[in-house]
């Protein structure tokens, strides 16, 4: 593998041993937002030769199910997915897997940004689901933001940035229809921690 990106879940299974009904049972290799250079493949593989750079898609689903059948492999039930247990991920010097799950990256692209391209996906994927476009006002929350953080943040090109520290939730509401200019219409949720 030649770069690595550490997510959430990674985080999860290190800390806490399991994600939901996930559980580490034994030692597991984590990682599965990857990038690689091709170093030997299958006999019967005839669209990545050795030396392709490639992104990885960390779920090979079963190809037989109704959802695989429709396009919609993501949901597929019997998908072997890259470090969930009982499967190992792709953190280490070599990684075997599914060759029509393996996505030349293009020139431009380097390793350390082709690693990146899964949880890129979440969040277009999610964005495309919620029918945002172009011109469109969207809100990005996060939680423990220090000062460093939210600085770091600013230089991304933000319109405004807002440090809540009201817990009264009205409060916060008002802030950010005040900065919004208006009511958030298409809410998208996600949650990356499970609750304290």
């Amino acid at each position: 593998m030649q770069q690595v990106g550490i997510c959430g879940s990674d985080v999860h299974f290190w800390q806490d041993g399991l994600i939901g009904d996930f559980v580490v049972k034994k030692p597991m290799i984590l990682g599965h937002e990857g990038s690689e250079t091709v170093s030997k493949h299958g006999d019967g593989v005839t669209t990545l030769k050795v030396g392709d750079r490639v992104v990885i898609e960390p779920g090979v689903p079963c190809r037989r199910c109704k959802y695989c059948k429709t396009g919609r492999y993501n949901l597929c039930n019997d998908c072997v997915f890259c470090a969930t247990p009982p499967y190992d991920g792709n953190l280490s010097r070599y990684f075997v897997h599914a060759a029509d799950f393996c996505l030349k990256l293009p020139d431009h692209v380097s390793c350390e940004e082709g690693a990146m391209l899964e949880s890129l996906s979440v969040s277009v994927h999610a964005c495309n689901r919620g029918g945002v476009k172009r011109g469109n006002k969207v809100l990005i929350l996060g939680s423990d933001i220090d000062d460093s953080r939210l600085e770091i943040g600013k230089t991304l090109g933000p319109t405004y940035t807002l440090k809540v520290t009201s817990r009264d939730h009205q409060v916060v509401a008002k802030q950010v229809e005040d900065i919004m200019g208006t009511r958030l219409r298409s809410p998208l949720s996600e949650a990356g921690h499970r609750p304290v």
